[in-house]
């Protein structure tokens, strides 16, 4: 269906510039016969009254001269117009091309996240279920027990991660208040860090904090939800034993974040797009890494209300890097003065 209706597009476009193109054509003709016309009829007034003798004559009086000026103008308006009209039909549709492409993009960011959403929201509560029936159906040892539960306890916490981006999401679509505070970066990082740890067993987490980002002033809940989806990011698309390094430093008066993976990458054409709301690279259908097309969304909206800027890079040889720069993150007022 969409096939059909980008195609219809293209017919009726080339029937509106064929159509004015005639019209353009034959308006022309017209102009052109009724110069002719009241030329000729100029040139046998003139011979009636013998007020000239030679073609020359005829060309350089004022009447003639009158005539092939307005004649001009005239063409000149035909042609001027068939311009605009031909510009303005292809800007009408580069408009709604790209409406369209929008449409299409938007479409299926949102059914690759009803699709994520429907398997992250089902994963952890068949989960817990299991769980629950296994401790009712079998007499299990305290160790078991321990196990089984806490694989269950594990599920409900990734279950309201979940839930809980998906409201802060949704709060994030207005303006998010900032509330500034002394933070423990070293601290927070290290709790984040630990969390991810019982994810990614196998993973290499590195962390370097630079003289004078230890204690930094920022909305301590902004700062550490862009640190943990940030470093969650890097180590879901990181495949086995993943490494990621996480570097915070000063720059001038500014805080600069570096999170580095050395994962699958994102493609060129796909850094502009990912801190879109739903977006994630390629097709939910074939895609085996969990998520929802929020975490990027989140991280963007944090940075922007922390008066922030981030972009995306190519890491060497493989992955990605996100750098993070916030101004006037760094000195706590009252304290920076006595240190």
């Amino acid at each position: 269906m969409n096939y059909r209706l980008k195609l219809l597009s293209y017919v009726v476009m080339a029937y509106m510039l064929l159509a004015f193109a005639w019209w353009t054509i034959l308006l022309n003709q017209k102009n052109e016969e009724a110069y002719e016309a009241k030329r000729e009829m100029l040139r046998v007034a003139k011979m009636a009254n013998s007020t000239y003798t030679t073609e020359a004559e005829f060309r350089q009086s004022d009447r003639y001269t009158n005539l092939r000026e307005r004649y001009k103008r005239r063409q000149a308006m035909i042609f001027g117009e068939s311009l605009v009209f031909v510009l303005s039909l292809f800007v009408g549709f580069w408009f709604i091309n790209k409406g369209y492409r929008d449409i299409i993009k938007n479409s299926r960011s949102k059914t690759n996240f009803l699709l994520s959403i429907s398997h992250e929201l089902k994963s952890p509560v068949a989960s817990v279920k299991l769980a629950l029936e296994t401790i009712l159906k079998r007499d299990l040892e305290k160790p078991q027990l321990e196990q089984v539960a806490g694989g269950a306890i594990a599920e409900t916490e990734r279950l309201k991660s979940l839930i809980g981006n998906l409201l802060l999401a949704a709060r994030l679509e207005e303006a998010y208040e900032i509330n500034k505070e002394p933070v423990d970066s070293g601290k927070v990082l290290h709790q984040i860090i630990n969390i991810e740890k019982i994810k990614f067993q196998d993973a290499d987490i590195e962390l370097h904090l630079q003289t004078g980002t230890e204690e930094i002033y920022t909305d301590k809940f902004a700062f550490a939800t862009i640190m943990h989806n940030l470093i969650e990011n890097a180590l879901k698309y990181s495949g086995e034993n993943p490494k990621v390094e996480i570097v915070l430093k000063k720059r001038e008066n500014a805080l600069e974040i570096v999170v580095a993976d050395q994962g699958v990458g994102i493609p060129d054409e796909e850094k502009d797009r990912i801190f879109e709301k739903f977006y994630r690279l390629g097709q939910e259908i074939t895609r085996s890494t969990k998520g929802t097309g929020l975490g990027l969304f989140i991280i963007n909206k944090m940075v922007e209300a922390l008066n922030g800027k981030i972009q995306v890079e190519d890491n060497d040889p493989a992955g990605s890097v996100f750098r993070i720069l916030l101004k006037n993150h760094l000195n706590v007022p009252g304290l920076s003065e006595g240190r």
